[in-house]
């Protein structure tokens, strides 16, 4: 399963942005964004910006994701093919 993460562009150079999600710095494309800046949040989907949102919804989305990693930490009692999720969006690393 995949998904598109919101993140804060960073740097933008030629085309490729840094992005920040949750401290995790990342190169992705902005080809598919028109007029993506410094500053903007976007849906980061498969190394590509795809979508821009506010600063608002970002952070809404990042807590839901945060509430999704924490349950998957839990240690799922069905055994071995447990899913852990760990070090997405801690306190120390939200910006």
């Amino acid at each position: 399963m995949c998904l598109a993460i919101p993140a804060k562009i960073v740097n933008i150079e030629d085309g490729m942005g840094t992005v920040d999600m949750a401290g995790v710095q990342k190169k992705v494309s902005l080809i598919l964004l028109e007029d993506a800046q410094v500053g903007d949040y976007v849906i980061v989907h498969a190394g590509f910006g795809i979508h821009k949102i506010d600063e608002e919804v970002a952070m809404e989305s990042l807590r839901i994701l945060r509430e999704a990693a924490h349950l998957l930490d839990v240690e799922d009692p069905a055994g071995p093919d447990e899913v852990t999720v760990t070090g997405f969006g801690t306190e120390e690393g939200d910006s």
